[in-house]
């Protein structure tokens, strides 16, 4: 079929079909994922934290705390959501790309003494300036590509979230083909490369039509399964790597098989596109028919009427408000809230209390996995596994929390705070595991994490975009991010971070030792992290009863047709 299109247009029917995938909105929504899949350099920090504490002579509470600055960073986005209010996402991504050349750079200069020693104060703003060049990059593609496929949000902000979550692994494979096991090079990687991919694709992430297609399901599902693959050989690397020495040239090799297998999802792309390419030129060539097909196919809307009642005309208006005003007398769920009306009201406190302690107890857990593998004598090749497991996970966590509530929420009306509800239960068990320091249980305490952690943000991100709409989500969307870090401060800096530096001057005391300045503490044995987690387990928990209410006060409106306005708008554009 394919064959006969290009014979008889030759040259400009090619011309044609490319300028339809490049300026299509499925290529958009593939440049989104390249872009993600370079953006999680968050998550990593278990792998280069290491280098920062033993070249800087650290302790544990001063690395804890520029991990803490790492996480506000990576999570306070209100200025890249306010931007992208006013500007388009080009603006937003640029902005990103700077930020996280800077931040990196400067990191990699000061730890290969390139730079003199900087302060912690300088230390913690390098980290927290390219940590938030992330919010940059999620809000400029997500926000996106969520107003651009309303009706699969759940799913799009599934796949979107897991790409930066397998974005670690990705990275690593990269990393070490193209530096082999030199860590403090991994910094420099990360400064570069996400800045690289997003530069190239600046323009094509951009806000489009919202068109309604029969089977955008089915495309989504081709995506996923090649992303499932992706996911897969990437596991199946890591249990190799860690099992066998794998020289450079081999590396090399599986990094290419990766670049082959993420960039595979172009067939669907291109299929999907040059469907699209036909159904216009068969309307170019059979307008009448083709006409009669799509009005019997979709059906022309009543047209909508004028508010004529004084109720409607206070919806009305109230539809029209600006961000600030009437900040305590907020619509109907599900319409459109202004940034105060959503700040004060009860769905987004619970929300952001859950979020808190929920989230914030396994980013402490992430952000604690090299150091807590090094207390319970794990091997370094073995912590290496566990961080790359974590991104294995969080992506499959991420992905399975998007297509899983979706289809739940359409066939069964099951709730997405119930289901955040149970995946903050599952999160208890690997902080159980951690706490005492099972044998060998490191392993699937750090695939219960990384999949807790990143089931939840595809649903406290679809929660947020359901309850409060879509008007304003560019900043609401980064409100409901900015909460993590404070749970972060409190669980890690506080709490594990004193606990486990007062561990490490007991040990030192028992063998007649005094620290030296500029000496990093060591904590070694099962004691380091017990408190801390059974403390962090104790708070997930608190969580989970507190969203319990969320999903009581939500009931009705989930079992209500959430979807039914987008509907009724693609129609009316059609």
């Amino acid at each position: 079929m394919a064959a006969g299109e290009f014979n008889s247009g030759g040259w400009r029917a090619m011309r044609s079909l490319t300028f339809q995938v490049l300026t299509g909105r499925w290529f958009m929504l593939f440049a989104s994922f390249l872009i993600m899949s370079m953006s999680g350099a968050t998550y990593m920090f278990g792998l280069y934290s290491g280098d920062i504490k033993s070249s800087l002579g650290y302790d544990q509470t001063t690395l804890n705390l520029i991990g803490f600055f790492k996480d506000v960073g990576a999570n306070i986005g209100i200025l890249s959501g306010l931007i992208n209010e006013i500007t388009p996402p080009w603006v937003v991504l640029l902005i990103g790309v700077i930020m996280n050349f800077f931040g990196y750079f400067m990191i990699w200069l000061a730890i290969t003494g390139r730079t003199a020693k900087p302060h912690v104060w300088q230390m913690c703003l390098y980290i927290c300036i390219g940590a938030n060049s992330q919010t940059f990059s999620n809000t400029g593609v997500l926000i996106t590509c969520v107003k651009n496929f309303p009706e699969s949000r759940g799913i799009v902000i599934g796949l979107l979230k897991g790409f930066v979550g397998l974005s670690g692994a990705i990275i690593t494979q990269l990393y070490r083909a193209f530096y082999g096991s030199d860590s403090k090079s991994l910094i420099l990687l990360i400064g570069w490369l996400p800045a690289a991919v997003s530069c190239i694709f600046l323009r094509t992430v951009r806000l489009m039509k919202v068109v309604r297609q029969e089977n955008e399901l089915k495309i989504f599902y081709g995506l996923l399964y090649v992303s499932l693959s992706l996911a897969g050989f990437i596991m199946i690397l890591i249990i190799l790597q860690n099992r066998f020495h794998f020289p450079r040239v081999a590396y090399a090799g599986s990094a290419s098989f990766v670049l082959i297998l993420l960039f595979s999802q172009l067939a669907v792309i291109i299929k999907e596109e040059f469907n699209v390419w036909k159904s216009k030129r068969q309307e170019l060539k059979d307008p009448v028919q083709f006409k009669v097909v799509s009005q019997l196919l979709n059906p022309p809307p009543v047209e909508e009427t004028q508010p004529s009642t004084t109720s409607d005309l206070v919806k009305h208006q109230k539809r029209a408000d600006s961000w600030w005003s009437n900040p305590f007398n907020p619509p109907e769920r599900g319409e459109d809230y202004n940034i105060l009306q959503a700040i004060f009201s009860i769905d987004m406190i619970i929300l952001f209390t859950v979020t808190t302690f929920g989230v914030g107890g396994t980013l402490t857990a992430m952000d604690n996995l090299g150091q807590i593998g090094k207390s319970l004598g794990y091997p370094s090749k073995s912590i290496t596994t566990f961080v790359s497991l974590v991104s294995i996970w969080n992506y499959l966590g991420k992905v399975a929390s998007g297509f899983a509530s979706e289809i739940f929420l359409e066939k069964y009306k099951f709730p997405r705070p119930l289901m955040l509800t149970l995946v903050l239960l599952l999160s208890c068990t690997g902080h159980l595991l951690i706490a005492f320091g099972v044998p060998n249980s490191l392993y699937l305490s750090s695939v219960i994490i990384g999949f807790c952690f990143g089931a939840q943000w595809p649903l406290i991100f679809a929660i947020i975009s359901e309850l409060f709409g879509l008007k304003y989500y560019s900043t609401l969307y980064t409100l409901g991010g900015g909460a993590s870090p404070l749970g972060d401060y409190i669980l890690n800096v506080k709490i594990t971070g004193y606990l486990y530096d007062k561990e490490a001057m007991k040990q030192m005391a028992a063998k007649g030792l005094v620290r030296k300045e500029g000496q990093d503490l060591t904590c070694i044995g099962v004691e380091c992290y017990k408190l801390a987690f059974l403390i962090i387990m104790a708070a997930t928990l608190v969580a989970c009863v507190i969203s319990v209410i969320l999903v009581l006060r939500t009931r009705k409106f989930y079992k209500s047709d959430i979807y039914k306005k987008f509907r009724e708008q693609a129609n009316r554009q059609e």
